[in-house]
């Protein structure tokens, strides 16, 4: 790879931006494409396909030739907001899927080192522990969890100020209704609160907290997966405790 392309790619991984490099097997000429120009490029709907699966391959261009893709996306870092029971058993699940696992709040008797071992947890109000983790991203999930306002809402707020990959909160409809009402009051339309997952996870069934943790991973996962725009009118999800 050419200095400057290399030089290029870091810069993009050090802003935690995704980018691709293109290279043709024939001569080995590589080229790099950021997420942002991928729309304009001759190869736009593969490297869309590429970025969305995140497989690096060989595939076929426009013109018949091959070419290799390279994926270089940033690792998702998944936020929990909430020291609970769900977020203990998302702890073995977040790592197998590679998730870059944070845990915050700020009740120090949830978020204690003896229930979550080995497991960044930041016990802060969120908008003390959101600087520590750094600016939130579109490569940033985030699940609210604790069922409280003051500590759920100003965790919402930075998520969809950041518009992040997936935004998910625990509640009944009824709760949702009265979360809708602050956020719209703090100033988001209907369609900025839409992409909050709510109640959170695919509808599985799920009554316990593990079921309830492989609802909501799974929903993430049909989320970065599918890419951005999707369906935000999917089925009710599981977790539906209090109200």
């Amino acid at each position: 790879m050419r200095l400057d392309t290399l030089s290029a790619l870091n810069a993009e991984r050090a802003a935690r931006r995704a980018a691709l490099i293109v290279t043709d097997p024939g001569d080995g000429s590589q080229r790099l494409v950021r997420a942002a120009a991928i729309d304009a490029d001759p190869l736009g709907p593969l490297l869309r396909e590429r970025l969305r699966s995140g497989r690096s391959g060989l595939a076929e261009g426009p013109d018949g030739r091959p070419v290799f893709v390279a994926v270089h996306a940033p690792p998702v870092r998944f936020v929990v907001v909430g020291a609970v029971h769900i977020s203990q058993a998302l702890v073995p699940l977040a790592g197998q899927l590679g998730l870059d696992l944070t845990v915050i709040d700020p009740r120090t008797a949830f978020a204690s080192p003896e229930r979550f071992p080995g497991v960044r947890l930041i016990a802060e109000w969120p908008d003390k522990a959101l600087e520590e983790i750094g600016p939130l991203d579109a490569y940033t999930a985030l699940a609210a969890l604790t069922h409280d306002p003051k500590i759920d809402d100003p965790a919402l707020v930075a998520a969809l100020r950041a518009d992040c990959a997936y935004i998910g909160a625990l509640g009944s409809r009824k709760t949702h209704a009265r979360r809708v009402e602050r956020l719209m009051q703090a100033g988001f339309d209907a369609a900025a609160i839409g992409r909050i997952h709510a109640p959170i996870g695919l509808d599985i069934g799920a009554v316990s907290p593990a079921e309830i943790a492989l609802s909501i991973l799974a929903q993430l996962v049909a989320t970065l997966r599918k890419g951005r725009i999707e369906d935000r009118t999917e089925a009710p999800a599981a977790a539906r405790a209090g109200a």
